[in-house]
């Protein structure tokens, strides 16, 4: 069996730049997987897509919302936050950058029209797909990210970095944060 050559992980500063916001994230550090607290290492230390965990976990489907996007040539990128269809509630904020190339025109034009999570997408058009996670992190959100979140004070949260690779191809950079679920500490 042929295992997969490691992607270069993606650039967290890179993903921010893209939507520069000293709102979003007031600081982060890097968090080695094993020290994830519960649930964010259940929530978090997998190859699933995020769309598919956050809906199990909170027993509900999530809609996107898109924050802001940019396109330029065949990479599109997006900040948004997933929310739960019967609540709303903000359960996800995420960046992403999607190199278009490797997608087909359909998955292209629905990925572009910000209708549907991105997971959601790629799982309906059965695209061959595995998603490396590169990073863990143990963030602390700033007053966007509080406001999105509901939270009245600051508390810290968790996300990670990974990559879809779409036919064996790196298509998609991801930073993505999940909403603090409790206030935790890290594991010893």
């Amino acid at each position: 069996m042929k295992v997969p050559a490691r992607t270069t992980a993606p650039d967290l500063g890179a993903l921010l730049k893209l939507f520069p916001s000293r709102d979003d994230l007031a600081d982060f550090q890097i968090v080695p997987a094993e020290r994830l607290p519960t649930p964010y290492h259940a929530l978090l230390v997998h190859e699933h897509h995020m769309t598919v965990t956050v809906e199990k976990y909170h027993g509900d489907l999530v809609n996107v919302c898109i924050l802001d996007r940019r396109r330029d040539g065949d990479t599109y990128a997006r900040k948004i936050l997933l929310t739960l269809q019967k609540t709303g509630q903000v359960v996800q904020y995420g960046v992403m950058r999607i190199h278009l190339r490797y997608c087909s025109d359909e998955v292209k034009q629905q990925i572009l029209a910000g209708q549907t999570p991105l997971g959601r997408i790629l799982i309906e058009h059965n695209v061959l797909r595995r998603i490396e996670p590169t990073a863990f992190l143990r963030v602390v959100p700033g007053p966007a990210m509080r406001q999105w979140f509901g939270l009245p004070k600051t508390e810290p949260t968790f996300g990670r970095l990974a990559i879809i690779h779409c036919d064996d191809r790196p298509a998609v950079e991801l930073l993505e944060i999940v909403a603090p679920v409790t206030a935790p500490r890290l594991k010893s």
